[in-house]
């Protein structure tokens, strides 16, 4: 059987490749240079390949080395996940747990779900963090967060994902704006052509753009909008229309603001709420139950 890198190894692969300079690298694994530099020459040994290119001026990863670090990412978050399951299989519910979210859900699902959760994990702390979908799905797998909640659709790769409900979209416009009648909105070239989006980055944007299935758009005069808070104000001052997740509608944000908003008519277009974790996971009895809690106050505010 071939030789296997350690774990103490693959962390210093990794200081490196984040650092690119082995002095700070070391400092940040706790280890003198010297061992650091004996630890990834093993590392490279071991593998039998070469990981690092280096000289006096500069540290660079191979095309490799580039490689062995994604993997290498993977195994560390899989082997404390394995260290985390056997300490925690006791006392399940309870600790710190970190919760990323992003900003078209954070404001409309936390206000009623965090009290809940309180309430029913009382020995659980919940760290939130707000970001974009990729960006928490990087520290997902980087192993910085242990939940987060997404809309879906969204390609989330080999995480597993728990689906919760699903967020239908509405069309929003000022209150005397011609093409916002009756009870539900027809896919048309009158509102579609004045369509404002959140800004790239946002799964809001493609989610728009797919219900409207359009592949590639711009918003009016090219403007976009960095949240939901600032694309409803541009709604309000005559720039556009805009669609909505049935979240954001129903959450006050038009109130006292002279709009009117629609269902999209069958079949409408819709997101997915999911709650996502890695399949590695040490937490996957509290991801189920704080899934399942998230979705039983979903479903008191219908």
């Amino acid at each position: 059987m071939a030789a296997l890198p350690s774990l103490r190894q693959l962390r210093y692969l990794l200081a490196l490749a984040e650092h690119l300079n082995f002095t700070r690298a070391a400092q940040a694994c706790f280890v003198s240079q010297s061992t650091l530099s004996a630890g990834l020459k093993d590392l490279e040994s071991t593998l039998g390949v070469q990981l690092v290119e280096r000289d006096k001026q500069t540290v660079a990863l191979t095309a490799v080395g580039v490689e062995v670090v994604a993997r290498a990412v993977q195994v560390l978050a899989a082997a404390e996940d394995l260290s985390e399951f056997a300490s925690d299989a006791s006392k399940p519910m309870h600790g710190q747990l970190r919760l990323g979210v992003i900003p078209t859900i954070a404001p409309f699902v936390l206000p009623t779900a965090m009290p809940a959760l309180r309430e029913t994990f009382p020995q659980v702390q919940l760290a939130l963090r707000e970001d974009l979908t990729a960006l928490l799905l990087e520290r997902l797998r980087n192993r910085q967060l242990d939940f987060v909640l997404i809309a879906l659709p969204y390609d989330t790769g080999d995480l597993r994902v728990l689906p919760l409900y699903k967020d239908r979209f509405w069309l929003v416009g000022q209150e005397q704006d011609p093409t916002i009648t009756g009870r539900a909105i027809q896919l048309s070239n009158e509102w579609t052509e004045r369509l404002l989006l959140l800004e790239e980055g946002h799964c809001l944007r493609d989610h728009a753009l797919a219900a409207c299935s359009a592949k590639e758009a711009a918003s009016v005069d090219g403007i976009e909008a960095t949240s939901l808070l600032t694309l409803v104000q541009m709604v309000a001052s005559g720039m556009g229309v805009a669609l909505l997740p049935e979240l954001a509608v129903h959450s006050g944000l038009l109130d006292n603001l002279a709009l009117k908003s629609r269902p999209l008519a069958p079949p409408a277009p819709e997101r997915v709420i999911a709650l996502v974790t890695r399949s590695t996971s040490a937490h996957m009895a509290e991801f189920e139950a704080i899934a399942k809690v998230i979705s039983s106050v979903h479903r008191k505010k219908k």
